[in-house]
Formats: structure tokens, sequence, C-alpha cells
């Protein structure tokens, strides 16, 4: 069997699914990250490839928030827009007040979040 041909359901052993996931789950994850170590001392933080994915990966984070804030899913939906958008404004204002401290304001968020919707609105 030529193992650069071979597909799927061509093997069956019943640690083959097993093997595919670790072997999938693997390359798609880990390949980047073992180029980003081997090309990260190459590059210059001004350089423009470096540029492209600061600014692609805050894309993603921005796109990921608003979509958190304005179309949520789950039990997030529940929570009102006001309620959403409140506890964002507390986050970011704990960001700055905390010298850009992440962890504080994911907590104050959090909180504020939280803290809302089950004491003023009533968490269902």
């Amino acid at each position: 069997m030529n193992l650069l041909t071979a597909t799927y359901h061509q093997f069956d052993a019943w640690w083959w699914p097993y093997l595919f996931i670790l072997i999938a789950g693997w390359f798609a994850n880990d390949m980047w990250r073992i180029l980003g170590v081997v090309l990260a001392g190459r590059l210059s933080d001004d350089s423009a490839i470096f540029t492209y994915v600061k600014s692609v990966a805050t894309a993603l984070v921005a796109g990921v928030i608003a979509q958190l804030i304005f179309l949520p899913s789950g039990s997030l939906g529940l929570a009102p827009m006001w309620l959403r958008l409140l506890s964002v404004a507390a986050g970011f204002a704990a960001y700055k007040a905390s010298r850009n401290n992440v962890l504080v304001a994911v907590l104050v968020g959090e909180a504020v979040l939280l803290g809302l919707w089950a004491g003023l609105v009533g968490m269902p």
C-alpha cells in the first residue's frame, strides 16, 4: 500500500481514527507554530510580513469580540445588548485603569456581566 495515495477508509484497524486525528490535529496546528519559531528569529518587528500577521490576528480577535457582543449564540445571546456593551466598557476601563492588565480587564468585564445579569436582569 502506498501511504501517499492511501485513503482514510483503506485502513481497517481500531487505532487508525485515533492516529488520523493525532496526525491531522498536529499537522494543522503545530506546523504553523514550528514554522513561526523557525522564522521568528529572522523577522524584524518592523517588517511588512510581521505587520501583516499582526493586522490579521488583531482583525480576527476584533471579529470574534464583535460577534460575541452583537450576534452571540448560546446563553450569552439571552443577555440584553446593553448589558454586553456595559460589561465590555467596564472591562476596557479596568484595562486602562490597571495599566493595560488583560487579566484585570477580563475579570472586571466578567464580574459586571454576571453580577448585573444575575442581580438586576435575572439570569435564566
